[in-house]
């Protein structure tokens, strides 16, 4: 019987998330948590000679949100630049997986064409110790440059 081991638990503190603007790569060190979907969409797809209504995949949509801490002005600056320009920043995020002590490896996985769809331009908070932003956006492109073994092949 197989299983997966605690010690192949993935520590989600270890990796991190490289965002290139303009050939220019920042790590975000201020990143609390990343996490992008790819969301399929169906449309009804129904037959004479049954009551049966099945679902086409008819495309996806790929979006993600980040939790920072606020006080980074990457992405005002960004919708400022749009705001003042009319040109939309795009941008790429590289996020990487990768704890020492499990035995499934590193993943990498490269978000091309990535564009906001929301950001907090000022936050004032009087409940919390830290400020924090979530930041949304959209991508068109995905590329693994790093796998996890399979688990079945590890341990």
């Amino acid at each position: 019987m197989s299983f997966l081991l605690e010690r192949d638990a993935l520590n989600g503190k270890q990796g991190k998330a490289i965002i290139t603007i303009d050939g220019e790569n920042k790590e975000l060190f201020q990143c609390k948590k990343l996490q992008t979907d790819a969301e399929f969409t169906e449309a009804d797809f129904k037959v004479v000679g049954t009551v049966l209504v099945q679902k086409k995949t008819t495309g996806v949509n790929l979006t993600g949100t980040m939790t920072i801490y606020y006080g980074t002005p990457i992405f005002i600056k960004m919708v400022q630049e749009y705001v003042k320009s009319g040109k939309i920043p795009y941008f790429d995020l590289q996020v990487e997986n990768d704890d020492p002590s499990t035995s499934v490896g590193k993943q990498t996985v490269l978000l091309t064409n990535c564009k906001l769809q929301k950001v907090p331009l000022a936050i004032l908070d009087a409940d919390t110790e830290f400020l924090e932003e979530e930041v949304g956006f959209s991508f068109t492109g995905i590329e693994v440059l790093d796998w996890f073994k399979d688990p079945d092949q590890v341990g």
